[in-house]
């Protein structure tokens, strides 16, 4: 991976993250249509740190929230019930939707890796993307307050996350659609997911960074990696601010359209290669 190739895919990256069109079908989509020829295992490892880059831009958009939370369910654990205050309930529920998806991402990780090498893979699941978002779009009733979700719910909108380990199915996509099919308002449903990916994607990181000391030529990767790293956190919390006032008064189904059209065009390009 060349130092160009980090800063483009980490622009990338903090774009798509939490836009709902799947930023890890970018990652496999822009290499394979610009022809870069990037090793798996680095390409892997690449991946999961930009998105640990974009866990950055969500803490600075939401240390407010975070902090809040932390102290809420402190307190609610000195006062021995853990849903004393509504800032609790959302800590707990927030755990609760991250297990999901860290018992799959444990037990598919050998899969999850080989999706990462197949752009026909990828494609297929971002149609399944699409079809989530009009899902959502449809039947979703948007009149839920997000402090009167239950920790059945929260591990219902955990399973939604917990499919998007797969590259193309887009992780804020499928846990907004998530939030939307248990009748949050498209908002709502946003911050719940950007919340709730915090855990899951700061563990995706620790476990990459095994993989990242294992590898042979660390010391000449870092200095290419680390512009893409500072890239994707810059972008993603463009990107947060951006999206959370578009979906105050705009429906999902741009997004699907795009999901859809990228899709069908890289099929279609394989197809006729």
């Amino acid at each position: 991976m060349t130092l160009l190739q980090s800063i483009i895919l980490g622009i990338v990256q903090g774009l798509t993250e939490f836009l709902p069109i799947s930023s890890s079908a970018h990652l496999v989509l822009v290499p394979h249509l610009l022809g870069w020829k990037i090793p798996a295992e680095e390409a892997f490892v690449f991946d999961v740190l930009v998105q640990v880059a974009t866990i950055v831009a969500v803490f600075a958009y939401y240390w407010k929230d975070v902090k809040d939370i932390l102290v809420g369910m402190w307190s609610a654990l000195q006062q021995r019930e853990l849903l004393a205050n509504p800032q609790a309930r959302l800590g707990w529920n927030i755990v609760v939707a991250s297990i999901p998806a860290g018992i799959l991402g444990l037990m598919l990780r050998d899969a999850v890796e080989a999706a990462f090498n197949s752009p026909t893979v990828t494609a297929v699941f971002l149609l399944g993307t699409a079809a989530l978002l009009l899902f959502a779009e449809r039947f979703g009733r948007q009149n839920l307050p997000i402090d009167r979700l239950t920790w059945i719910d929260a591990m219902f909108i955990g399973f939604y996350q917990a499919i998007a380990i797969f590259p193309g199915i887009s992780r804020s996509g499928s846990t907004i659609a998530g939030g939307m099919a248990r009748n949050l308002s498209r908002a709502e449903a946003a911050r719940f997911a950007f919340l709730m990916s915090m855990p899951i994607m700061l563990a995706a990181g620790l476990l990459a960074a095994t993989d990242l000391i294992g590898l042979p030529n660390l010391g000449s990767l870092l200095p290419v990696f680390i512009p893409g790293f500072i890239a994707s956190a810059v972008t993603g919390y463009l990107s947060v601010r951006w999206l959370l006032g578009y979906l105050v008064q705009h429906s999902l189904a741009v997004f699907a359209i795009y999901c859809a059209a990228l899709a069908l065009l890289v099929l279609a390009l394989n197809f006729f290669r």
